[in-house]
């Protein structure tokens, strides 16, 4: 492509995973690494016509009043990620992800999130939910036109939310038109919202005309009425909860159960971390929805329902590594029980961004194509991916992506 630059607003701008968002994208643009853990980067892309890592520009929503460099040396000397020199050489790049963060929403973010609030977004906390739209969406359009900007992907990044319970008498969200949902925004206060912050700052991304990531747990777009909001839009939204560890394994892990005809018993997952996003899953309420994307993959693979348990637990001195020990009981042939375990340890921030990086350039291009709506073809990196019939086994999402882009490149060019 030629050299349009692309905007990529972050939500939960200054945590871990757009900390190493940004030095990472620091990194690739001065060519210090390699594009280890990149899947947009395998020779299969190539022919994509992706962009480039040199056009692509970093600005974001937060809760917090830090910066994107101080975050950092928390990651370095806490998780020990980045090399020693690194991050003096991208200062400067961090700087500049700092001057265009802009204060975010505490509406319906649970108290846990809430409390780390600064005191610019703790002045917001009245703000009515169609002020709070408005003022999003005039960020990411600012951001935009100050720049220059092509177009913009705004990514979810933030902290887990607690899962919203419909009020009773009111019609779920699930069952609101784009129509019923506005009028509900339009009547209501930040204390009666009837939607969290992710849908909020989703709404703001799709009424911007920017395609919207949500790669967590919270509810973000994943709702007809947004879906109707985003098709009539003409943009993206895909999502949700970036699929990068033990639930990574369980989808690769399961259809091998599944297809030798091995009977699952019980799977039990225990993972453990000390990050930011660890301290917000040691409150229940946020750490159940987290738990339910986790759990659900199992019964739609197997096409039965093993007995499961999974537990997330805050270990703060572990910091951003995370260690999943899993214990897989199954039986064979004659009745014969048998275990499979495993240990999966892992930099969750290092796992993380790279996808984000991925899901920006292969949105962009699904874009360009002129899709709209749900790309199916990226339900490969999430745990709970948006859209009607998405295999859940890993092999089948990711044929997807492969089929997709064979489909996209020029006439004459492959992949292989």
């Amino acid at each position: 492509m030629s050299q349009q630059r692309i905007g990529v607003w972050l939500v939960g701008a200054h945590g871990g995973i757009a900390t190493t968002v940004a030095v990472g994208l620091a990194a690739l643009k001065r060519e210090l690494v390699d594009e280890a853990g990149l899947v947009s980067a395998l020779d299969r892309f190539r022919g994509l016509d992706l962009v480039p890592w040199s056009s692509l520009v970093l600005g974001g929503h937060e809760i917090r009043e830090t910066t994107a460099a101080a975050e950092a040396a928390v990651l370095h000397s806490k998780s020990r990620v980045f090399g020693d020199d690194l991050l003096d050489v991208v200062e400067e790049e961090l700087a500049l992800l700092d001057a265009e963060v802009r204060p975010g929403t505490l509406t319906n973010v649970g108290k846990t999130i809430a409390k780390f609030g600064g005191p610019k977004v703790q002045a917001l906390a009245d703000e009515a939910p169609v002020a709070t739209i408005a003022r999003l969406r005039k960020d990411i359009e600012a951001f935009q036109s100050s720049l220059g900007l092509t177009h913009v992907v705004v990514v979810n990044v933030s902290s887990t939310e607690p899962p919203l319970a419909t009020p009773a008498g009111e019609k779920p969200l699930q069952e609101r038109t784009w129509a019923e949902l506005s009028a509900a925004l339009a009547q209501s206060t930040a204390a009666s919202c009837p939607v969290p912050a992710s849908t909020l700052y989703a709404i703001a991304a799709i009424e911007a005309g920017a395609d919207y990531v949500n790669f967590t747990p919270s509810v973000g777009s994943d709702l007809p009425a947004l879906d109707e909001l985003a098709r009539a839009k003409q943009v993206l939204h895909v999502g949700r909860d970036g699929k990068t560890g033990e639930t990574l394994m369980k989808a690769v892990l399961a259809p091998m159960f599944a297809a030798r005809n091995l009977n699952v018993m019980s799977w039990v997952g225990h993972n453990i971390f000390g990050n930011m996003d660890g301290k917000v899953l040691d409150d229940p309420i946020n750490k159940a929805n987290k738990v339910r994307s986790k759990d659900h993959l199992l019964t739609e693979i197997l096409g039965y329902k093993p007995t499961t348990l999974v537990t997330i637990e805050y270990i703060e001195d572990m910091a951003d590594w995370k260690t999943a020990w899993d214990h897989i009981h199954f039986k064979g042939f004659l009745d014969t029980k048998m275990t499979l375990q495993f240990t999966w340890q892992g930099c969750d921030s290092l796992l993380a961004a790279p996808l984000v990086l991925d899901l920006v350039r292969f949105t962009e291009r699904a874009r360009r194509a002129g899709e709209c709506g749900v790309p199916k073809q990226l339900s490969s990196f999430f745990k709970s991916p948006m859209g009607a019939d998405v295999p859940p086994e890993f092999g089948k999402q990711y044929d997807l992506l492969e089929k997709w882009a064979e489909a996209a490149l020029p006439q004459g060019k492959s992949q292989k």
